[in-house]
């Protein structure tokens, strides 16, 4: 056997799981995110918590010990509280404990539906599922987590972050309320997923979101930029000058044809990378960090950018950091991948070759998760 760090799985949407096999052939990023609303609207906590429960034991079974929930899904469909109004997101913590899964809860900030170009506003009101998203304002929104993050302060395998969603759904005038509210936890940001995202923040704004985001203060060393693919020169540097991280998810970008990062201008410029499953239809740490050097090589025609350690560094050790955690257990390869090394291993493993541990409450299995996951998918699919 062959003994590796595990993993950090840095930006997941763990509710995109049940959408695994049954969305495909939407033409773009924005009629897919249109099919996953309708996801969205009909998950409450008890059902959202199978689901999470299940598709955290599978990440368990894959090596990764840490994950970075970019969560969103905070009220009722139509808009109103729930008794507890942190009830989604105690749902995904309790899910994660469960599972044996230390998790980052990225609380998200998401205020309006788009820029409002074509009615001359600031912004566009939310609208339909997109009600359940929001708390009003940026201040109501830091309360809310703020209570959250006062229930959970000091315990090792919680941390309650913050997270802009994007400049279409934070208006500009909130941006820095978002950004320095938890000054001391960390900030993770959807940021130039889109080409038509930096279109229209250009057109309302005259900066791209990197540098809109910059005038709020956002870029500092405990910030990630999620994705970063459409990024000017400018963009790399600001970056690079933050020492921000930035957290590719390349499997998710390569299904949603969001296109390929500048992963070796950003860490040439001084940013650290990570990595995430992002909508999980891949959930294996060695499919991400493999897909950066292929990725890489696809759009320059030279192999070897990425050495094995540099992608371990990301896939592990960086990962933790970037959501508040010390480093992770070590997880074991099955001996029948017959590699010599770690090195050799990021090449040639797959998730299916970690050698499932369990997870606290026994429910680790790969066949126990696979079992409870298709339980809960299906109870999701029965109510659209």
């Amino acid at each position: 056997m062959t003994t590796v760090p595990a993993f950090a799985n840095c930006h997941s949407h763990v509710f995109h799981r049940a959408l695994r096999g049954r969305i495909t052939g939407a033409d773009s990023f924005w009629t897919w995110r249109d099919q996953m609303y309708a996801l969205a609207g009909v998950l409450d906590p008890d059902l959202l918590f199978d689901l999470a429960r299940a598709t955290y034991a599978e990440m368990h079974a894959a090596g990764i010990r840490s994950v970075g929930e970019f969560h969103y899904l905070h009220h009722r469909p139509d808009g109103r509280a729930y008794d507890d109004p942190n009830a989604m997101g105690e749902a995904l913590i309790a899910a994660a404990r469960e599972a044996g899964v230390r998790i980052a809860l990225l609380d998200t900030c998401y205020l309006a539906a788009g820029f409002g170009l074509s009615t001359g506003s600031r912004s566009r009101a939310v609208e339909g599922v997109q009600q359940r998203f929001t708390d009003g304002d940026a201040d109501a929104w830091a309360a809310r987590v703020d209570d959250l993050a006062r229930k959970h302060a000091g315990e090792y395998d919680v941390v309650i972050g913050a997270a802009i969603h994007s400049v279409r759904a934070v208006p500009r005038d909130q941006l820095a309320t978002v950004a320095g509210a938890f000054p001391d936890a960390p900030l993770h940001v959807h940021v130039s997923e889109q080409p038509a995202e930096n279109e229209e923040c250009l057109a309302a704004t005259g900066l791209t979101p990197v540098a809109l985001l910059a005038e709020a203060g956002a870029w500092t060393p405990r910030t990630t930029a999620v994705h970063a693919t459409h990024l000017t020169p400018d963009d790399v540097a600001t970056l690079g000058d933050a020492r921000s991280y930035v957290c590719f998810c390349p499997t998710t970008e390569a299904e949603l044809a969001d296109g390929i990062g500048p992963s070796v201008a950003l860490r040439d410029a001084g940013a650290r990378l990570t990595l995430g499953s992002d909508s999980n239809t891949v959930i294996d740490m060695f499919a991400e960090a493999r897909a950066v050097e292929m990725h890489q090589r696809l759009a320059s025609g030279v192999r070897g950018a990425w050495s094995a350690g540099q992608l371990w560094q990301a896939a592990s050790s960086t990962g933790h950091e970037s959501l508040g955690f010390a480093g992770g257990d070590l997880i074991e390869i099955e001996e029948s991948v017959r590699t010599a090394g770690a090195d050799e291993v990021l090449w040639a493993a797959s998730a299916e070759d970690v050698l499932s541990t369990g997870s606290r409450s026994g429910a680790g299995s790969r066949t126990d998760a696979a079992r409870d996951l298709q339980a809960a998918i299906d109870a999701c699919w029965s109510r659209t």
